[in-house]
């Protein structure tokens, strides 16, 4: 017991350690690679930043150059001059030159702020006859000769970018060329790509963003008095701005602390805010690691069973040969229990074939002399008796050798009264000289068909007829009963001997338990085994006279 407990005990223990040493190993790793995932997130963002940045100054650059190359243009010059008759070109012109380059509209003010052409001009929204006069870009354009102002559009209401450039071919202004830039494309591409972009202009206020919804808010508190309401109300639509809430405050950002990536946009003064979410990268890395330590404790696990699978092999591959072992001792017991069986009957069975062989001879003499009188049929009835003779002494050899063979056969389907039989015609001479009343069992029960093995029944019978015989006194009796039930037979021997000690009673089946000075005590312990193997028992049945035993063999 103290083995089995130990044997199941220390692979416990083993178990929890493993596990124990996982859980710490994965919380260590869980550590090292939220740093590592932390560490590889800032550098991809400074990397997204710098590109999202360039990105930006490209197209701000291609749209910056357009308002210089038209304030010298001669045709815009003219148009400026008072030469009426180049709008319709200009306006043509301007139209191309905004479906080539992407621009939301290319314009034309004078000195005024009227505006004298437009790309626009065939549209609803067309700018031609507006006046601009109050817009910031066209005042520094007049006083600075360039100016950009970021702002909602007074027709359109849509945000953009509006760059203007003055023309001054002499000592006094003509007007000035704006065109005005959309980033509807860039924003939808932040979208898809981001989890939080947005571009602000030196005062802080959000210009170009991911999230519409951030566009126009601030990233820093000013007072009241700081601002001037009208003009944010011209250039924004409201009065107020608002201030941008910080991440984790708002619904768009996730509850884990973001990395924001800062760069600075050239000429404008703006800055490109990059906002990028780790967890997916931290719970990424933490899955890779997590599943590192799972695969190191499958490995470990794998080896802990290989190990266990090689230890068992060796206790399974001992248990087999002490299990071979111990069949063949049984074997050769079982066989050894046959020979002494054997040893016992041979006198008697030397009587049983003496007889007959004595009376052969005989009848063969007396056939020859009937034979010489010339009395054939005289002569015949001898010989024939001389046939059944031998068929008798065939059948004593037939059960001997049947009996002491060796090894064990497959159960078998068989009627009982073979091993009845067998077990009678080994012992025959030894009932006959011990003058015992035996019972034979009713014959009609005695062809009952039993799942059995016709040498090994045989034996156990042998046995115990040969026990009732040594426990009979002479004129006793000895019964053979066959009791069937659904699905087994009961075979009991029983005879009126002096029954079965009650102190022995108990270790009845136990080897080398004997009443007989000569006994080892191994014969009921051999039958008992027998009876088990064929799936059957032996049982000693309580009786007020003499000693019952009764084998208990399965039907089917």
């Amino acid at each position: 017991m103290r083995q089995e407990i130990s044997r199941w005990y220390l692979p416990a223990i083993a178990g929890l350690a493993v596990l124990l040493a996982g859980l710490l190993a994965m919380v260590a790793v869980d550590r090292a690679m939220h740093s590592a995932a932390m560490a590889e997130a800032q550098s991809v963002a400074d990397g997204d930043a710098a590109i999202l940045a360039a990105g930006l100054e490209s197209e701000l650059d291609k749209f910056s150059l357009l308002p210089r190359v038209l304030a010298v243009d001669p045709e815009v010059r003219a148009l400026l001059s008072g030469e009426a008759r180049q709008q319709a070109v200009l306006n043509r012109r301007l139209a191309d030159l905004a479906e080539q380059t992407g621009a939301a509209a290319i314009y034309l003010l004078d000195a005024d702020g009227l505006t004298l052409a437009a790309s626009n001009w065939e549209l609803p929204t067309s700018f031609v006859g507006s006046n601009y006069r109050f817009r910031s870009y066209f005042s520094e354009a007049i006083e600075k000769g360039a100016s950009n102002e970021f702002a909602l559009g007074t027709i359109s209401r849509r945000p953009g970018l509006y760059i203007a450039q003055r023309v001054q071919p002499g000592s006094s202004p003509l007007g000035v060329v704006a065109i005005k830039v959309e980033f509807d494309a860039i924003e939808q591409n932040w979208r898809e790509a981001q989890e939080g972009v947005f571009v602000t202009d030196p005062d802080g206020v959000v210009l170009i963003t991911s999230n519409p919804e951030w566009r126009f808010r601030t990233t820093r508190a000013s007072e009241p008095s700081a601002r001037n309401p009208a003009q944010d109300e011209l250039r924004f639509g409201v009065s107020s701005l608002e201030l941008l809430p910080a991440a984790g405050e708002d619904s768009a950002f996730s509850s884990v602390a973001l990395i924001e990536k800062i760069q600075p946009i050239a000429p404008n003064g703006w800055e490109l805010h990059l906002l990028v979410d780790p967890s997916p990268r931290l719970a990424a890395a933490i899955a890779n690691g997590r599943l590192l330590v799972l695969l190191g404790l499958i490995a470990a696990a794998a080896l802990g069973g290989i190990l266990i699978w090689w230890l068992r092999r060796r206790e399974a591959q001992a248990e087999a040969l002490l299990a071979q072992r111990t069949a063949t001792l049984r074997d050769q017991l079982l066989q050894a229990n046959r020979l002494a069986t054997l040893g016992q009957v041979t006198a008697g069975l030397g009587h049983e074939i003496r007889q007959p062989v004595a009376a052969m001879r005989v009848y063969a003499e007396n056939g020859e002399r009937f034979l010489a009188a010339g009395q054939g049929e005289a002569a015949a009835e001898n010989f024939g008796k001389i046939v059944g003779l031998t068929a008798r002494i065939g059948q004593i050899t037939e059960e001997l050798l049947r009996f002491s063979r060796r090894g064990a056969r497959t159960p078998v389907e068989m009627p009982l009264a073979q091993a009845i039989d067998g077990a009678l015609l080994l012992l025959r001479d030894r009932v006959e000289r011990h003058g015992v009343t035996l019972v034979p069992p009713d014959p009609a029960l005695a062809q009952t068909m039993v799942r059995g093995e016709h040498v090994r029944l045989e034996q156990v019978l042998v046995n115990l007829l040969q026990n009732a015989l040594d426990a009979t006194p002479t004129g006793g009796r000895i019964a053979i009963e066959i009791a069937v039930e659904s699905d087994r037979c009961l075979l009991t021997v029983a005879d009126s001997g002096t029954g079965i000690d009650e102190n022995l009673r108990e270790a009845l089946f136990q080897p080398f338990a004997t009443t007989k000075e000569e006994g080892l005590g191994l014969g009921l312990v051999i039958s008992l085994d027998i009876m088990r193997s064929l799936g059957g028992d032996l049982r000693a049945d309580s009786s007020t006279m003499g000693a019952r035993f009764t084998m208990v063999i399965p039907r089917t």
